[in-house]
């Protein structure tokens, strides 16, 4: 009877450990990021040559590995495409940094780095001048949150807040237009016809949207879905959202 053959643990902890961002457009983004603190980058022969013709090493000096070095330090399931780099967390904004904002995406307590990621991607293809996100009941930024995020991470602004109520009544000063999402909503989602500042407010897996946050969002909108299937994953609702919610700019 053969043993059975389990995937070497990654080397570090990727809730506790160092960060470390990996894949090309990821490391890209990062090495051409200059607020972002890099410490030591990780590459292949191959993947050297493919950085360098996308734009250098932002000035690093790179350490050489192998496929299977960055298999054991990453783990198995990492698709590193032969690089990683090893940084600082990004530097994370404040709402008094945003400067007459016209679409930001909030994120009422969503806790999966697959879905953070996967929405940073969405809101920078939006055009989202933010995301917000809570101090308490979020991810910490790791290697599988900046892969999702296709390189995002680094170009969207993220802002941390530890209370979401206050956050979303200072967008309302900014002038935005608080947009929540709910399976219950009154009102089905339309493609928008005007060009308001927007907060697209999504709630978190499972949970939806928490009700003080509801009180405070100036439209509630539902996706109808006629098909048997009656819900999405947060992040293809949220990609649904944001072109309904940027229609009537496209149409200008």
């Amino acid at each position: 009877m053969s043993r059975n053959k389990f995937p070497p643990k990654p080397r570090y902890d990727p809730d506790t450990g160092p960060v470390y961002l990996y894949g090309m457009h990821t490391v890209r983004a990062a090495l051409d990021n200059p607020r972002r603190e890099k410490r030591n980058l990780l590459v292949t022969p191959n993947a050297l040559a493919r950085l360098n013709e996308s734009g250098g090493t932002g000035g690093m000096s790179p350490s050489t590995t192998t496929p299977k070095e960055l298999d054991r330090l990453l783990g198995s399931d990492a698709v590193h495409q032969g690089v990683a780099l090893e940084v600082e967390p990004v530097s994370r904004f404040g709402l008094a940094d945003l400067k007459a904002p016209r679409l930001v995406v909030v994120l009422d307590q969503l806790t999966d780095p697959h879905n953070v990621g996967a929405i940073l991607r969405t809101a920078c293809a939006f055009g989202a001048d933010a995301v917000i996100t809570t101090a308490r009941h979020s991810p910490r930024e790791t290697g599988v949150m900046a892969k999702s995020a296709s390189g995002a991470l680094d170009l969207v602004p993220m802002i941390e807040v530890r209370n979401l109520g206050d956050a979303l009544q200072d967008l309302k000063r900014m002038g935005l237009v608080v947009m929540g999402f709910d399976s219950e909503a009154p009102a089905p989602l339309r493609p928008r016809t005007d060009d308001m500042s927007l907060a697209v407010v999504m709630g978190a897996e499972g949970k939806g949207l928490r009700q003080r946050t509801r009180e405070l969002c100036d439209e509630m909108v539902r996706l109808d879905m006629p098909g048997p299937i009656k819900s999405l994953n947060v992040s293809n609702a949220a990609a649904i959202a944001l072109f309904a919610a940027t229609a009537g700019r496209r149409a200008q």
